[in-house]
């Protein structure tokens, strides 16, 4: 058994911790922020899994979250693959960080891998950019 090549993404935000928190704990508002894999996202039966429309096709969220330690460590599942993504939310003076890693799936090439890791700066700073202008 070997690791997987790992991407750790992180982005500063000057708004409180619990401000970040609730906006990133809740499904509904992914489609704001992660606009480059998610074109649309809404609740299932299941209240534990969210549905989305994605680049790729249909696909499946579900959080992992406890506000006290900023987790919010999220499944990933589509046709062709899944995976976890562990996320953070931790304070910083009156701001906080927000980080996610990204383990490289076996079915994809470094390079790809990479590449698609890549697109997550451009979420991060529309993240960034909701939650400082304070529309959310």
């Amino acid at each position: 058994m070997s690791t997987a090549l790992s991407i750790t993404k992180t982005v500063s935000i000057d708004r409180p911790f619990a401000d970040v928190y609730a906006f990133l704990a809740d499904p509904a508002n992914w489609s704001k922020w992660a606009v480059v894999n998610i074109r649309s996202i809404e609740p299932t039966a299941d209240p534990d899994w969210w549905q989305m429309s994605t680049p790729v096709g249909p696909a499946r969220l579900r959080m992992h979250a406890d506000a006290e330690l900023g987790i919010l460590d999220h499944d990933y599942v589509d046709d062709t693959a899944s995976w976890r993504v562990p996320a953070r939310v931790v304070p910083n003076g009156d701001g906080a960080e927000f980080m996610m890693t990204f383990y490289q799936p076996p079915a994809f090439g470094r390079e790809f891998f990479v590449q698609q890791v890549d697109l997550v700066d451009t979420e991060l700073a529309t993240l960034k950019k909701i939650l400082e202008s304070g529309r959310a």
